[in-house]
């Protein structure tokens, strides 16, 4: 299934998301710098992709990690999972994160973080004064089990 997303480049640098293979879940968002941008252990920064886009009407743009970068370099988006709103017109940034003890240096052109395009539903919220009854009840962390 495909879906159309308009994407205006703020900037001449920027490129537009590509997919690295014919079946990837995910676009490759790639950073659009004047310069070398430098990220310290333990520091976040924004990274510019000097895009915007127009995110049909129910769906998100779900922003992951690259499974290279957060593995080999520790750097992955700061917030885990970025949500990008159908309703939002301004530049995507990257928000991320040095995981690692070693200081990281970003590109131009470096593949930072991938989206994934899904619809999702809007909850109706109700209030009610109980709620149904299951096996599971209020039991939560951790309360399955580990094996």
């Amino acid at each position: 299934m495909k879906q159309t997303v308009p994407v205006k480049k703020l900037r001449p640098a920027a490129k537009l998301p590509t997919y690295g293979t014919e079946y990837a879940a995910g676009a490759d968002l790639y950073a659009c710098l004047d310069e070398p941008m430098t990220i310290a252990p333990g520091q976040t920064v924004l990274v510019p992709t000097g895009l915007a886009m127009e995110i049909p009407e129910g769906f998100a743009g779900l922003v992951y990690a690259r499974s290279g970068l957060a593995t080999k370099q520790g750097l992955a988006p700061a917030n885990k999972v970025g949500v990008i709103d159908s309703d939002y017109r301004g530049e995507l940034f990257i928000c991320m994160f040095n995981h690692s003890d070693t200081t990281r240096v970003i590109t131009h052109g470096e593949r930072i973080a991938q989206m994934i395009l899904t619809p999702y539903l809007t909850g109706l919220f109700t209030e009610v004064n109980v709620l149904s009854s299951t096996d599971r009840g209020e039991h939560g962390f951790g309360s399955t089990g580990i094996h």
